[in-house]
């Protein structure tokens, strides 16, 4: 694959001057900060790039295609958008004639999406171009490259004169282009702090050269580096010598939390009697005392690791104070910590990350998610709310309070991030079936017990408990755990495939960390979340009978996503017909009538198992048959014909010779066979020790024996 930028021996004149002189350069994917001391020949490469100063020698290639020879509106079509030095800006036209002038269709950059990015643009819409400030024209400077929907951004000094809260948004949305990856950037910036944040490697220009590309992150912290190629981190009064010891440093106060009492909670008219302590006690908030001015959240680097921000989510409209109070403590115990507004009543938001900022990453952009009607906004604000939490690296934990609609708006998000980030939901629908909100994550849902309205003597000691348990999560992550000294494999399991597992697993364990997962619905689904975050080495899913419950609409049903993670995965897959012989419903009084006069088994008082037929069968085997042959690394996928499970033995309730070969033939006619992909028929019944030790040789053929617990 080409690069996305290739610069190569480019010479560029002025006159007599030689500006640029044999610059090198290239950027992969991704964003790329290029800095230097003024009249370095920064600009001119800009220039150089987009055909707006003739190039004496050397080329510039853009995806693998050359620019020798374009004039600057074929580059521009050709697919790079740019942000000059000064704006350039039409001063007669608004900044929406400005916006709709540039906008190409069929691009996930519209003006919509504009203004939810920059919310000040939408405010001053109708302002012309001479009528906004220095940061408002370089907004719309950078919004009307972004219409292009340019496959490159060269940008030149976007930062140059702006306020620090503007900085603060240009740099966040620059790194937000980076990480979502489909516009690649280029960005010469003068504001240190902003390009090695903003970028993972930086060029050094000097003197009309490239003298070095380097990690950000060291540039960042070499201070005399800064000095001697750029003239930046000392200044001439700073005459500290070198040699001077520093003072220890101090750490820094910790900020505490104090007490706020209205002596009226409600405003009094001249009838109100006084109010009673115990009241003023119960409606005091906590705040917590802190120098600094509010600011917006600056995103941090994607290599914090475990470190990073504990984001309080929930909205602010109508959970202002109890939100508030979570933030509070879980700031008093020393954890950086902000709000997420996910109002959509419009209202002005106090939050660090505000709702338009969360709207602007619906599909449609904030006209996906303000929509005047009180239910699409509420399922546009979900949507958009998951993708949010899915572009952030930041994230330390989450803690969100409120009830079935809260709880239900910020669910998916907060199933998002890995298994092992904090994710705590106060809801008053906590006490009931939850698997709805938790899914295959691990989120914990704490009952409110009361609602969720007021600080008052319930709400306080819970929410309070929450804060602190998340804080304590937070914290905890942040001690560096021991490396797994043993690869991790998951095993999916049923009572009535336990002894296949279990000979499975002891034959296993001591070379890999067996985590067994029981397939009632969300087994299965919380199995494939950790392999598609990368904690499990491998999966060995004997037990897929989420499938009979999902074809006949049993208690325990899988979904369609079942086996997607391991198509994503690529690596060897072993899967088995485990306990496809039936269908899992709750007492026998809550049978469908439908199923009347089928074959029934009372695993216990609360579980009553029914026996699948032929035709649910052949159902099922398309289905994952279909799932097979859309993986592409190897697949064992192995058909017991002694039974399926423990009941589907002969002489067991459940053996159904018949209903097993349905399964059994249409797998095999849907299933596409190749060397890589087989279904295997074995002579015995899924527990028997033959089948597991077929099952552990196939294993130990695709998984070497890891090298750490090789034994002598």
């Amino acid at each position: 694959m080409s690069n996305t930028l290739d610069v190569r021996d480019l010479n560029v004149f002025y006159g007599q001057s030689h500006a640029l002189q044999g610059v090198n350069l290239t950027l992969d994917h991704g964003v790329l900060s290029v800095v230097g001391r003024n009249g370095m020949g920064k600009t001119t490469l800009c220039k150089a790039i987009m055909g707006l100063v003739p190039v004496k020698s050397g080329t510039i290639s853009f995806n693998g295609q050359s620019l020798a020879g374009m004039g600057p509106s074929e580059i521009a079509r050709a697919g790079i958008g740019y942000v000059p030095q000064g704006r350039r800006l039409w001063k007669s036209l608004t900044v929406d004639e400005h916006l709709r002038l540039v906008a190409t269709k069929n691009g996930p950059w519209t003006p919509d999406r504009i203004y939810s990015v920059f919310p000040r643009l939408a405010e001053r819409k109708d302002n012309g171009g001479a009528q906004l400030s220095g940061g408002e024209q370089q907004m719309l400077a950078i919004s009307r490259a972004l219409l292009l929907n340019p496959k490159l951004l060269v940008m030149d000094e976007p930062t140059e004169g702006l306020a620090p809260v503007i900085v603060n948004q240009v740099a966040e949305m620059l790194v937000q282009l980076g990480r979502e990856g489909d516009i690649d950037v280029l960005v010469i910036e003068q504001n240190i702090g902003v390009a090695t944040t903003v970028a993972e490697d930086v060029a050094i220009v000097v003197n009309g050269k490239v003298n070095r590309v380097m990690d950000a992150g060291v540039l960042a912290a070499d201070r005399d580096l800064q000095q001697a190629l750029l003239g930046v981190g000392r200044h001439a009064h700073d005459e500290t010598p070198d040699d001077v010891e520093a003072p220890p440093q101090q750490a820094p106060e910790r900020p505490f939390a104090a007490k706020v009492y209205l002596s009226n909670p409600r405003v009094p008219t001249r009838w109100t009697a006084p109010v009673p302590v115990h009241v003023i006690a119960q409606s005091a908030r906590t705040v917590t005392a802190d120098a600094s001015p509010p600011q917006h959240v600056t995103v941090p680097r994607a290599d914090l690791g475990r470190s990073g921000i504990v984001y309080v989510c929930g909205t602010l409209d109508t959970k202002g104070d109890e939100l508030r109070f979570l933030r509070d403590i879980i700031k008093e115990q020393g954890v950086r910590v902000a709000l997420v507004d996910l109002s959509t009543s419009g209202k002005p938001s106090g939050a660090e990350v505000p709702p338009n900022a969360v709207a602007g990453l619906h599909p449609r952009g904030t006209a996906g998610v303000f929509t005047g009607d009180r239910g699409t906004a509420v399922a546009g604000m979900t949507l958009a709310f998951e993708r949010w939490v899915r572009q952030r690296s930041d994230i330390a934990g989450l803690i969100a309070a409120g009830g079935s609609g809260g709880t239900a708006l910020v669910a998916p998000g907060f199933r998002v991030p890995p298994v092992g980030v904090p994710k705590m939901i106060v809801s008053t629908v906590a006490s009931g079936n939850t698997s709805q909100y938790v899914g295959p994550s691990d989120i914990t849902m704490m009952h409110s017990v009361a609602d969720v309205q007021g600080i008052n003597s319930i709400t306080r000691d819970v929410l309070g408990n929450a804060a602190h348990a998340v804080a304590a999560m937070a914290k905890a992550r942040q001690i560096a755990k021991p490396v797994a000294d043993k690869p991790a494999i998951g095993l999916t399991m049923f009572g009535v495939t336990t002894p296949c597992v279990q000979q499975v697993t002891a034959r296993l364990e001591g070379d890999y960390d067996c985590l067994v997962f029981h397939a009632t619905g969300t087994g299965g689904r919380a199995m494939e979340k950790l392999l598609s975050s990368g904690k499990l080495e491998a999966v060995i899913d004997l037990t897929t009978t989420e499938i009979c419950d999902m074809v006949a609409g049993g208690v325990f049903a899988a979904d369609e996503t079942r086996f997607n993670a391991m198509i994503a995965d690529r690596r060897p897959y072993i899967g088995a017909c485990g306990a496809l012989d039936m269908v899992n419903f709750n007492a026998p009084d809550t049978v469908p009538e439908q199923y009347s006069g089928r074959l029934f088994y009372e695993h216990n008082p609360q579980i009553t198992l029914m026996r699948t037929t032929p035709e649910e069968n052949a159902e099922m085997g398309r289905f994952i048959g279909e799932k097979l042959n859309e993986m592409s690394g190897v697949v064992r996928f192995f058909l017991p014909e002694g039974g399926v499970s423990a009941l589907d033995a002969p002489g067991m309730p459940f053996w159904d010779p018949a209903a097993n070969k349905a399964l059994f033939d249409t797998l095999e006619a849907t299933v596409r066979a190749t060397a890589n992909r087989q279904l295997v028929r074995v002579p015995h019944n899924i527990n028997d020790p033959e089948f597991a030790e077929l099952v552990i040789k196939t294993f130990r053929s695709f998984h070497a024996r890891p090298t750490s617990q090789k034994r002598a």
